[in-house]
């Protein structure tokens, strides 16, 4: 009998990436000309943080490489929550389609281990993958991929394929004599719902991705609407069913009609959310369910997006008074760019920082959700978003001083991940 043979994908991956191994972590002695603390909100000047088998430790560790950062301020290395490593810009469903339907899993795989290395030199040492876009679950292989130091690339918490029902996701329009790929994973009806959770935690995903409405319209009253994917009963035996199996569920949702469902079924996080009203609002508040606004992204399709459809213009307006309600509130805001929704080499994950102040946010608030708040949405507090002993031996460095202007972040001097230079060593 013959020996069933690996995903070609896989085979070819992993046969091009194994002679990139390289050095693991190292002993650190990293001098600083400022720390910044997002936890206490506090800088320091003149700080030595030090590394040692990934994990920030008290004293200087036997054989520690001093790593010269004084010109550069540090802190925790960044988080986005909100990324598609598998996509490389999609505007509009033109650019969607090729990829899914023209690029095979391997050359979709050799791109994503390049926008995880954009991403790291972005300063971002974690990443929150939401969705692959037909590509199964190579995000699973990436993750292992990056801890086993095959190549370098940040931590990564994967969801696989998305969750959307039948009709409600690309590719669509084609000829119904052809069997077309999906960009999600469909499920219709309460069982067969939690049969698909079960499906992708067997395959290894850290959180479930739902897309939780569709279709987005003005309302004759100035209000807005859009198609719910999932019914009520079908949208709480997912999240049900990904608890019990201990797995969060992050749900896009644009307008109240997806936050109903959404947040009634008992979401973790909610993503994007342009239309943001003040149910919704008090709802995240009370419940403590985190908002990533993915304003980068909006401001990359908005564009070539209202060209067939004003919609999109009308969304970016009301996405900020979202934001300002939210933030006003005290809603947990994650950062997240929706990177992979736009090309990873023409836009920095650092413009983030600037929409979010732009739009009200102060500076330490805004890098406290790219650490700190980000860490909780994870489930890794006192572990991600921190450099006290014991945190994990993520460090970026940058020119500038981030809390007087973020526009820091747009230029990141220097990178470590899971203790091992990766950017700026010296």
């Amino acid at each position: 009998m013959r020996r069933p043979s690996l995903p070609s994908f896989r085979v070819l991956a992993l046969a091009l990436l194994v002679p990139a191994v390289a050095r693991g972590a190292e002993p650190l002695a990293v001098r600083c000309g400022s720390l910044l603390d997002p936890v206490a909100r506090s800088a320091k000047k003149d700080v030595t943080v030090f590394l040692a088998d990934g994990v920030v430790v008290e004293k200087a560790p036997p054989g520690a490489r001093t790593l010269d950062l004084t010109a550069y301020a540090c802190l925790p290395g960044l988080i986005d929550a909100h990324t598609h490593l598998l996509l490389q810009g999609d505007a509009t469903e033109v650019e969607y389609d090729e990829q899914v339907l023209k690029e095979s899993m391997p050359y979709r795989a050799l791109r994503a281990v390049a926008a995880a290395r954009i991403a790291l030199d972005h300063g971002f040492t974690t990443l929150r993958d939401l969705g692959t876009e037909g590509a199964g679950f190579v995000d699973v292989d990436l993750k292992k991929a990056f801890e086993k130091g095959i190549v370098d690339g940040p931590r990564l918490f994967t969801s696989g394929p998305a969750m959307s029902v039948t009709g409600g996701y690309g590719l669509l329009g084609y000829s119904w004599e052809r069997k077309m790929p999906d960009g999600v994973l469909k499920c219709d009806g309460a069982d067969d719902c939690r049969k698909a959770v079960r499906w992708q935690v067997q395959n290894g995903v850290d959180w479930i991705k739902v897309y939780a409405d569709r279709s987005y319209v003005r309302t004759p009253d100035g209000g807005w609407a859009s198609i719910p994917n999932f019914s009520p009963e079908e949208m709480k035996a997912i999240v049900d069913e990904a608890h019990k199996l201990r797995r969060k569920v992050a749900a896009h949702s644009m307008t109240p009609s997806g936050h109903r469902v959404a947040l009634g079924a008992g979401v973790d996080t909610l993503e994007h959310g342009d239309v943001l009203d003040e149910e919704t609002v008090r709802t995240m508040v009370a419940r403590k369910v985190a908002y990533c606004p993915t304003i980068t992204a909006l401001d990359f399709v908005k564009g070539p997006r209202s060209k067939t459809n004003p919609v999109w213009e009308q969304l970016w307006a009301t996405a900020r008074e979202s934001f300002q309600r939210a933030y006003k509130a005290g809603a947990p805001i994650a950062f997240g760019t929706d990177a992979g929704g736009f090309d990873w080499d023409k836009r920095s994950q650092g413009e983030e920082f600037g929409f979010m102040v732009a739009a009200g946010m102060t500076p330490w608030d805004a890098i406290r959700s790219a650490t700190v708040v980000a860490a909780e949405l994870l489930g890794e507090a006192g572990k991600l978003g921190c450099l006290a002993p014991g945190c994990r031996a993520d460090l970026v460095a940058v020119k500038g001083d981030p809390v007087a202007d973020v526009k820091a972040f747009l230029d990141v001097k220097a990178v470590v991940v899971r203790g091992k230079v990766v950017k700026g060593g010296n």
